[in-house]
């Protein structure tokens, strides 16, 4: 097994044990959706115009829940000073730190995703379609929050500044991800392939996030930790 299988097998089973993992975003998850009905009222047409947004917001929020333990934890115990010395290249390090983050916490919400959708009265021939715009574009969510995880490592409850920070970086995902959501959604039963150029630039944005995200938080944590 190679060190960056090793790392990412460890790190998924961390986020599992410490903090609830996968359950906790999914929960989170669940409440955030299932309290706008109450909030919105019983007008379904309304619901089912504004629900990608309100999927795609819950799963932003979601997805910061576990962002600020995803070096601290590594940083108190340290094995961070380890992974900075250690023969694999740091950039490398923190890919499989931040995959392991997403297949554990993100990759769940996208799952659950067509069920949620049912409570805000999504079409149902549209739903596999706003489940493929989160699976898209949930990644760059997570390297984009590697950054943020990466320059508060070292403060005392540095989870406010990271959503401070992550928050505006995250703005363009949620536009063209609920653009993307809402074109598959007003031309599923007309086109067999109802994704518009939206989800196109919503893919570019969580491919550059995968080779920037860990570069960057690399240097942030070399910098952080000198």
């Amino acid at each position: 097994m190679s060190v960056f299988s090793a790392l990412l097998i460890r790190d998924m089973r961390l986020s599992v044990r410490v903090g609830g993992g996968a359950l906790m975003g999914a929960l989170f998850f669940l409440i955030v959706v299932s309290m706008m009905p109450f909030a919105i009222g019983p007008d379904l047409n309304l619901l089912a115009k504004i629900g990608p947004a309100i999927l795609w917001l819950g799963a932003l929020l979601a997805s910061l829940l576990s962002l600020d333990r995803l070096f601290a934890t590594d940083y108190d115990d340290g094995s961070l000073d380890l992974l900075m010395m250690g023969r694999m290249p740091l950039e490398l390090a923190v890919a499989a730190k931040a995959i392991a983050h997403w297949l554990t916490t993100s990759l769940p919400l996208v799952v659950i995703t067509p069920v949620l959708g049912l409570m805000l009265n999504v079409e149902m021939s549209a739903m596999g379609w706003v489940s493929l715009t989160l699976l898209a574009g949930t990644p760059a969510l997570t390297f984009i929050g590697l950054i943020g995880a990466a320059l508060s490592v070292t403060l005392r409850r540095g989870g406010l500044l990271l959503a401070v920070l992550i928050l505006p970086l995250t703005i363009p995902v949620l536009i063209f991800g609920v653009s993307a959501a809402n074109a598959a959604i007003n031309s599923a039963t007309l086109d067999p392939t109802p994704l518009g150029s939206a989800f196109t630039i919503l893919c570019a944005l969580s491919l550059t996030s995968f080779v920037l995200g860990p570069v960057a938080a690399a240097a942030a944590l070399r910098h952080g930790l000198e």
